[in-house]
């Protein structure tokens, strides 16, 4: 059963929390451990401001500004110029989805208690999250240095009452949609702005739901490929487990299976008859599915286990360690283990649409597709078919090509050379969920094409590629005359996206 609420300590929040809670609803709140927790670190700021000590971001400006002393009358204000001045974000705003997730990601890490924030003050920001209070945060203007100073710090304006923020589908000024959710604006104290926009929420909200869409995406390439595979009466023996179990690769081993049991009791693979008698071995779009697919997942793998430790990281700074009563001047708002691990996802996508286009390609090319009419065409030359699907999927793959040149590999100095080397995590993170989209709906035609391809097979196909063939066939009639094609392709592209084609591995 889903849980109604979540409780954050800061230590043991799930990828499927964080989508639980982005996309299905599922209210925060702080646990005891971690209010006690947070409580003794903001003590530990207040003593700080008492006793006039130099602490970064707290008695002092901030990058460039760090040697500059701020008066106690002035903290206040200093918090507050703070999230204002960097709120610089461009572009289109994050989804609502991206939004919620940053909400929670920045509440479990200050929930760790290593921030000096009020209790208070992170309460009153999952309340914005529990009762619909999305801020409107442009999704460029990160270099992922100090984290995603702009998009938390247009986060966390809206909770000072400021910036704009959606509620209930409208977009409204911040402390109008504050009042309508019937939240205080905050007037942040010492420690509180600075705690609120650093830090790694935004390229990691991102990844979270990109990787956690590229799972998904996974398991429907095994099944594209197997009803591929079918279509063109291909050979099982690639899919062996024997051949598998002397490279042990944990990704390929899964996917040989996959296709194992989704062509179980086929008519079709291993089909000896006057299209295949010449056949010995399948090209390696097919024969090499587990190799790249599994390679795929392997990586998304490591995906999942780095945005694991981050979304349970405290990524602000100073660190206040108050049992040792220090503040720690340290790096790791840093993005890099996201931006490399989100540049990482981006080319593990990809790959999956890459071989994906190659099976479409085949499907329609009259030689090498075993007998089925070209592009797939009920009455070919007076209709061309499927043959522009492919042209799609081509463009997307190769639009592709482009996404995957590596954001983490880039650095450009800022705040007069003290922030001197950069991640562009969060551009990463926006390239990888890009590509999966793309690959969405190349994976979308590669199954429309293997429907309609299966349509001129007599022979039964298997368990799983037929429950396949059906979740398509109640989406999208066969093709039987040429018409618009996007909305077909859309309408897979859905199915791809909800999780129902999944329905055919169980």
């Amino acid at each position: 059963m889903r849980k109604k609420t979540l409780g954050l300590d800061g230590s043991s929040l799930s990828i499927e929390d964080v989508v639980a809670v982005a996309r299905n609803g599922v209210e925060a709140i702080l646990t005891p451990s971690a209010r006690k927790q947070m409580l003794k670190s903001q003590a530990w700021v207040q003593r700080a401001m008492r006793d006039r000590s130099v602490v970064y971001g707290v008695t002092t400006g901030f990058g460039a500004f760090q040697n500059i002393s701020i008066a106690p009358e002035k903290l206040r204000e200093l918090q507050r110029n703070l999230v204002l001045s960097h709120c610089a974000g461009v572009g289109d705003p994050f989804p609502e989805e991206v939004v919620r997730a940053m909400l929670l990601l920045r509440a479990n890490a200050l929930a760790k208690g290593y921030s000096g924030i009020r209790v208070s003050t992170v309460e009153r920001l999952l309340m914005m999250l529990n009762r619909q209070i999305h801020p409107v945060v442009p999704s460029k203007g990160s270099v992922g240095a100090s984290g995603d100073l702009a998009p938390l710090s247009h986060m966390a304006a809206v909770l000072m009452g400021e910036g704009e923020a959606f509620h209930k589908g409208k977009r409204l000024p911040g402390r109008e949609a504050m009042r309508r959710g019937g939240i205080d604006p905050v007037e942040f104290e010492a420690k509180e702005g600075i705690a609120l926009n650093n830090g790694t929420q935004a390229m990691t909200a991102v990844g979270v739901l990109a990787l956690y869409d590229a799972e998904l995406l996974a398991d429907v390439a095994d099944i594209a490929s197997a009803m591929s595979l079918e279509a063109v009466k291909g050979k099982s023996a690639p899919f062996a487990a024997r051949v598998h179990e002397i490279r042990p690769h944990p990704g390929q081993i899964v996917s040989a299976r996959n296709v194992r049991n989704l062509i179980r009791g086929s008519q079709l693979v291993d089909r000896v008859d006057e299209d295949t008698r010449d056949k010995v071995q399948d090209s390696y779009s097919l024969r090499c599915v587990p190799q790249v697919h599994g390679a795929s997942r392997d990586s998304i793998e490591h995906v999942r286990n780095v945005l694991t430790r981050e979304i349970n990281s405290s990524t602000d700074n100073p660190l206040i360690y108050a049992a040792a009563e220090i503040a720690v001047n340290a790096g790791n708002f840093h993005g890099q283990p996201i931006a490399l691990a989100m540049d990482f996802l981006g080319l593990a996508i990809a790959e999956l649409g890459s071989i994906s286009e190659r099976r479409t390609a085949k499907l329609v090319d009259q030689h090498h597709n075993c007998g089925l009419p070209p592009f797939l065409a009920a009455n070919g030359g007076v209709q061309s078919g499927l043959m522009i699907a492919q042209y799609t999927a081509a463009a997307l793959v190769s639009e592709n090509k482009v996404l995957i040149h590596p954001a983490s590999g880039d650095s450009i100095p800022t705040s007069a050379n003290q922030e001197d080397h950069v991640s562009m995590g969060t551009i990463a993170a926006r390239h990888a969920r890009e590509i999966l989209g793309n690959v969405q709906v190349v994976l979308a035609i590669e199954l429309l094409c293997a429907a309609q391809a299966l349509e001129y097979r007599r022979q039964r196909p298997g368990s799983g590629t037929r429950r396949a063939f059906e979740i398509i066939r109640a989406a999208v009639p066969r093709l039987d005359n040429d018409k618009i094609l996007s909305d077909d392709i859309q309408r897979i592209s859905a199915l791809v996206g909800s999780g129902e084609m999944r329905e055919a591995l169980r």
